[in-house]
C-alpha cells in the first residue's frame, strides 16, 4: 500500500480486476447495491481471489437497516465461515438496537464469530440516534480495523465537521471515509489527517456498468498527497 489506503466496492471479479488495475489497495466485496450493499456469494469471493490478489473486506449483511436479531446472527456466522474459506481478509458489519444505539451484543456476537480476521464497522455509525455515542461504543472493540463512515447519513459533503472532529479526537486513523465522497472533500479530509478512503459509484458510470480502471487511477492519484 503507498500513503493512503484506497478501498474500492467490487460487485464481480471484472470489479475488482480493473480495481486492481487503477491501483486500489483492498476491495470492499458485497451483493444488491440497490440496499446499499448485502452479503456477496461465497463463488464471488472465491472467484475474485482466484483472479485477483487484492485483500477483501466482504459485507456480512442479510437485508436493509441495521437490526442483528439472533436469526439473522446465525445466518451471517455462517455466511461469515463460507466466506473465510473462500477468502476473505476480513468482513464489514454493524448493528443498532430499537433505540438507535450501537448494538454491542449482536455486534460483538459477530466479532467472535470471525476472529481473528479484521472488520470494519460500516456506515450504521452514521444512522446512529447519538453519533458520537456510537463512536465511543465502537472504537474500543476487538480487531476493529476501520469504521466507514460519511460522517452524516446524508454524506460526506454534511459531515465533514463530525469527521473532522473525530480525527482531532484521535480516531482519524480508522476513519475510511466514503458515502457521497467526491473528490473536492479529498484535501480537507488529508488536512485532518485521514488516510483510507472508499469509493463505489465514483469509479463507474452506474451501478449497471462495471468499475473504470482509468477513474479509479484519478482516485489513486487524488489521496495521495505530494
Amino acid at each position: 500500500m503507498t500513503g493512503s489506503l484506497l478501498e474500492v466496492i467490487a460487485l464481480d471479479v471484472r470489479d475488482a480486476v480493473a480495481a486492481e488495475e487503477g491501483g486500489a489497495d483492498r476491495l470492499e466485496v458485497v451483493a444488491d447495491m440497490a440496499a446499499d450493499g448485502l452479503t456477496p456469494a461465497p463463488e464471488t469471493v472465491a472467484a475474485i481471489a482466484a483472479a485477483c490478489p487484492l485483500p477483501q473486506m466482504v459485507m456480512l449483511r442479510g437485508g436493509p437497516g441495521f437490526a442483528g436479531g439472533p436469526e439473522e446472527l446465525e445466518r451471517l456466522r455462517r455466511d461469515a465461515r463460507e466466506l473465510a474459506q473462500a477468502g476473505a481478509a476480513g468482513f464489514v458489519f454493524g448493528f443498532l438496537d430499537e433505540a438507535g444505539a450501537v448494538d454491542l451484543e449482536a455486534t460483538e456476537a459477530l466479532i467472535h464469530a470471525v476472529s481473528p480476521l479484521p472488520w470494519t464497522f460500516h456506515r450504521a455509525v452514521d444512522h446512529a440516534a447519538d453519533v458520537q455515542a456510537s463512536w465511543r461504543a465502537v472504537r474500543l472493540l476487538p480487531n476493529l480495523a476501520t469504521v466507514l463512515t460519511a460522517g452524516s447519513p446524508h454524506g460526506v459533503g454534511d459531515g465533514l465537521p463530525v469527521l473532522k472532529g473525530r480525527a482531532d479526537a484521535g480516531d482519524g486513523s480508522i476513519i475510511l471515509a466514503g458515502g457521497g465522497l467526491k473528490p473536492h472533500h479529498v484535501p480537507d479530509l488529508l488536512d485532518y489527517g485521514v488516510r483510507a478512503f472508499h469509493v463505489g459509484s465514483a469509479v463507474r458510470r452506474g451501478w449497471s456498468e462495471p468499475v473504470d480502471a482509468h477513474m479509479v487511477r484519478r482516485w489513486r492519484a487524488l489521496v495521495e498527497r505530494d
